[in-house]
This record gives C-alpha cells, sequence and structure tokens, in this order.
C-alpha cells in the first residue's frame, strides 16, 4: 500500500508503470473531481518524464479533437471556455468541466516551446459521432476536394429521413436496408485520398478517422435494439481500433494514456463481463500488445457526491454517493483508515485481491437507491488491473456546460457506462 497525498506519491506507480507504451487510467464514474484531478497528474508525468504522445479519451472524436487542435497549435488563441462549448451532446459535464479546462491550459503551454512533431495530443475514441462526423468530413472536403465531398453529401442523404434520431434509424434497419453501403464506399475513397489532403498528415487523417466512426456508428446503431451485448462490443472494438490507429500514425516508439471508465479499461476476462460475452478495451489492448506492455490503473471511492443525471438526457445533478456496500472492495479498504492510497498488485497477494469481489461503477445515469442491488461489478482486482487507487472521500466535479444542445439529446445506449 502507497500512501497518496501528492504528485510526488505517484513516484512508485510510474516506477511500476516502467517502459510500457500504453497506460489505461479508469474511473469508477464519470462525474467525480478526484478521479479526473489524479488522472491529470499522471497524465503530466507520463507527458513530461516518459514522452507519452497523446491522451485518448472516452469522448466523441469531432469534439476532442477541437482540443487537439487548440493545444497543438500556438496561434489558437481561443479562450478555453469556447472550446469545451462543443461538447453539446448529454452527458456534457464528462469533458466540459473545469477539471478538463486545467488540463488542456496545461497541455497548450506544455507544447508551446515544442517542435510540431513532439506535441502532445488530445483524442475522442467513442463512436456515437456520427453526425458530427459526417458534419466535419463535408466542411473539410468542400474545400479540399469536392469530389469526395459528393461522396459524404450522398451518405448524409441516406440518412436524411431519420432526422438525427439514432433510435428511429436502428428500429429502421430491423425491417429494411440501411445505409452500411453508403458509408462503406465512402470510407474506400476516404482512404485512397486522405493521405493527400491539405499537406498536413494530421488533417487527413482526422477525415479517415470521421469515415470510419460513420462506419462503426450505423453498425452500433444498427444492433442497438436488439437483447445481446453486441452493442457493447462494437463500441469498445471501434475503440480498440482507433487507438491502434492512434499508435500507428505516431510512429513506431508511439506512447499513449487512455481515459475511460473501470468498466472498459479494466480487464473484462476478469469480471462477470466475460461471462456475458462482452470484450473491452482493456481486454483486447492486453490481447494486441502484450500484458507487458499494457499497464490498466483503476479507481474506487468509498463515499461522497458525484454528476450524475437520474435517467438519459435527464438535468445533470450532484448527488450523494452513499458508503460502499459491506463486504465490497471499497468497504474492505475503507477499514485500513487511510484517506488515500494505491495497490500495485504485483506487490500485493491475498484472498481480497484474488478472489471475486463487488467492486462499485457508477454511469452517467445513478440512482444512489439503487447501492444495495446493483452498482457493483464482481471483479478479480489483481487480474481486472495492475494497480487500484483508493479515495476515501471524494466530491462532484465541476461542469462548464450546465445544458445540453436540446437537438442533441441522446438515445438510450444500452449498457453505456
Amino acid at each position: 500500500m502507497h500512501v497518496l497525498n501528492k504528485s510526488a506519491d505517484l513516484d512508485k506507480l510510474i516506477e511500476d508503470i516502467g517502459d510500457r507504451s500504453i497506460v489505461m487510467l479508469g474511473e469508477a464514474s464519470h462525474g467525480t473531481h478526484e478521479y479526473y484531478t489524479w488522472r491529470t497528474a499522471i497524465s503530466k508525468i507520463l507527458i513530461e518524464e516518459k514522452g507519452f504522445n497523446f491522451i485518448a479519451v472516452e469522448g466523441d472524436w469531432p469534439d476532442c479533437y477541437q482540443i487537439n487542435r487548440h493545444v497543438k497549435d500556438p496561434n489558437d488563441g481561443r479562450d478555453i471556455r469556447e472550446v469545451l462549448q462543443r461538447f453539446d451532446r448529454w452527458p456534457t459535464w464528462m469533458w466540459s468541466n473545469w477539471e478538463i479546462a486545467a488540463l488542456v491550459e496545461w497541455m497548450k503551454e506544455h507544447n508551446l516551446p515544442l517542435s510540431r512533431e513532439k506535441r502532445a495530443g488530445f483524442y475522442g475514441l467513442d463512436v456515437y459521432s456520427l453526425w458530427d462526423s459526417m458534419r466535419a468530413m463535408m466542411d473539410y472536403l468542400e474545400k479540399e476536394d469536392p469530389e469526395a465531398a459528393r461522396s459524404v453529401k450522398k451518405a448524409i442523404q441516406c440518412f436524411e429521413p431519420f432526422n438525427e434520431n439514432e433510435q428511429v434509424y436502428a428500429r429502421h434497419t430491423l425491417r429494411h436496408h440501411g445505409c452500411k453501403d453508403e458509408l462503406l464506399a465512402l470510407l474506400k475513397e476516404i482512404r485512397l485520398k486522405a493521405q493527400f489532403l491539405d499537406g498536413d498528415p494530421e488533417a487527413g487523417f482526422n477525415t479517415e478517422q470521421n469515415a470510419l466512426i460513420a462506419v462503426n456508428a450505423e453498425k452500433y446503431y444498427s444492433v442497438m435494439m436488439g437483447f445481446d451485448n453486441e452493442s457493447w462490443n462494437v463500441r469498445d472494438r471501434h475503440m480498440m481500433e482507433t487507438l491502434k490507429r492512434l499508435m500507428n500514425f505516431h510512429g513506431a516508439s508511439a506512447k499513449g494514456i487512455v481515459w475511460e471508465h473501470n468498466t472498459h479499461i479494466g480487464d473484462a476476462r476478469a469480471t462477470n463481463m466475460k461471462r456475458a460475452g462482452m470484450v473491452n478495451i482493456g481486454q483486447l489492448a492486453r490481447e494486441e500488445y502484450g500484458e507487458d506492455n499494457v499497464y490498466l490503473a483503476g479507481f474506487a471511492s468509498y463515499a461522497g457526491s458525484v454528476i450524475a443525471g437520474s435517467e438519459w438526457g435527464a438535468p445533470m445533478e450532484e448527488m450523494d454517493v452513499p458508503p460502499a456496500r459491506p463486504g465490497s472492495i471499497e468497504a474492505e479498504l475503507h477499514k485500513k483508515g487511510v484517506n488515500n492510497f494505491y495497490l500495485l498488485f504485483n506487490m500485493e497477494s491475498g484472498k481480497l485481491f484474488e478472489t471475486e469481489i463487488h467492486h462499485r461503477a457508477i454511469g452517467v445515469v445513478y440512482d444512489p437507491g439503487m447501492e444495495k442491488y446493483g452498482n457493483y461489478v464482481p471483479s478479480l482486482l489483481a487480474r481486472r488491473y495492475d494497480a487500484l487507487i483508493f479515495l476515501d472521500q471524494t466530491k462532484a466535479l465541476h461542469p462548464l456546460r450546465l445544458h445540453p444542445d436540446k437537438h442533441k439529446l441522446p438515445a438510450l445506449y444500452p449498457f453505456s457506462v
């Protein structure tokens, strides 16, 4: 056990990470201040001292790409609040918050004296941004390649009858042919042309990524009405595919940091997700790059407050997080009487970490009254993570944008955390 009060206390964790090229930092909720600030502290050290190239988060690619351009372009004088206002789809608080604003401003300052290829980037891994990705392609290609823009317009026209409503499209695909063919043709064309666009390699990469998102988002929405877990798997496989593309884009010595919920970064094979046939990016990365090259760090807390919604699309609110369920890992670690600490599982042993135990998971939708019945994932902790960071008392993060765009309220995303 390593006590954690200040950034210098992270030395043993950083030493344990070693030369791994992928570090995934989890969170037990999407609305906890300390999860964001400690992930920021770890990420700063990895970028400054170990030369990590980027942070990739559980967010939409087009919005996160605006952060990426902002932190890399010394001539981008936009106020950070203007940049983060791009996150206008519920749950807006996940990335439009003061904790992210502080990280983004640090990244911009860090990048200023560096050459373009050495500047740290910020990217989104998620699959939800079908319409935003198509609009981003259209805006760019109308200037750079009018012929390719016509292909985007054809794909957009196929989706127009559904008025940007994912559930309407999903129901349509149950009985009718969807827009898959138009999107696959678009992706093929963009892949042939992306390297020649603009003279800016990252601009071409961005355009190709938006085309890939459109293809995978269509696949996601086509299966979301099913009664199995395929939509979850489509989403995490897309995030893994995006991570691989980012690693390849940044070269043979690339190093990447991933910020996602524990349910995504903690190896699914060490949870009840495996029995349900579900995979996640933590598992897929270990399988792709090897366990010696991927570091998984989960987060947990005992009690406090959190930002969440009572249902999909509901106004965000600050909610109490009650003391953890008796017998859970959070309750057992609370008994140690130490406020904040972390465990390195190559140094820890014992029944508590090597047998199945409940581990709290709070999503963007949360009901504190369900603590006795849900909100916990049975886990083999020493297999699920390389490290677990425990923060006894935590508080809600500080949202920047109070209300989502009324035209971007979400569909009901099955199993989304």
